[in-house]
């Protein structure tokens, strides 16, 4: 009898750590959607030229860093821009922007109907150490920059990427 209860508690707690993951939600716009965790938080401020900033929790008190995905448009009117001169011009600026940058990867990505540029690179801001993975898209003179931020190490990776991955140009 008391090897039953044990089976039945331990069943039910496989059944919790394995339960449907939170829900996402959605935020949609005229030109695009993405989808990102419940326990995030959607900031559409404007702050710093963003279309929108989604944050990760704190992991503990002791975490300094919220981890995040943003959208930052340019017009590029008038600047014959495409997305080969757009991204030689951003990998500039990081190496001359950001502390200690090294770009670890820049390739461009055909994804259904569309086709943009990743980038991931490191460098320091201030005391904190960051990785960011970079979605870079020109499309009727403009540019879309979607950068998910995060502390090199951090245990949000797969979260943000999943986020990145989820977005949708219109």
């Amino acid at each position: 009898m008391k090897s039953n209860i044990f089976v039945f508690i331990a069943l039910c707690a496989l059944c919790l750590a394995f339960a449907a993951p939170e829900t996402d939600i959605v935020f949609t716009k005229a030109n695009f959607s993405i989808h990102y965790p419940a326990t995030w938080k959607l900031d559409t401020s404007g702050k710093m030229g963003t279309s929108f900033a989604i944050f990760s929790p704190s992991e503990s008190e002791q975490d300094k860093f919220s981890e995040n995905v943003n959208l930052i448009s340019q017009d590029l009117k008038g600047h014959d821009l495409d997305l080969n001169k757009y991204v030689e011009i951003s990998e500039g600026q990081i190496k001359s922007m950001i502390t200690n940058s090294n770009v670890l990867e820049s390739k461009r990505i055909k994804k259904e109907s569309s086709e943009f540029h990743k980038m991931i690179y490191t460098g320091d801001q201030g005391a904190f150490h960051l990785q960011f993975e970079q979605y870079v898209w020109v499309m009727n003179d403009r540019a879309y920059i979607l950068t998910f931020t995060m502390e090199q190490g951090n245990s949000t990776q797969a979260i943000g990427e999943s986020v990145l991955n989820s977005f949708v140009l219109k």
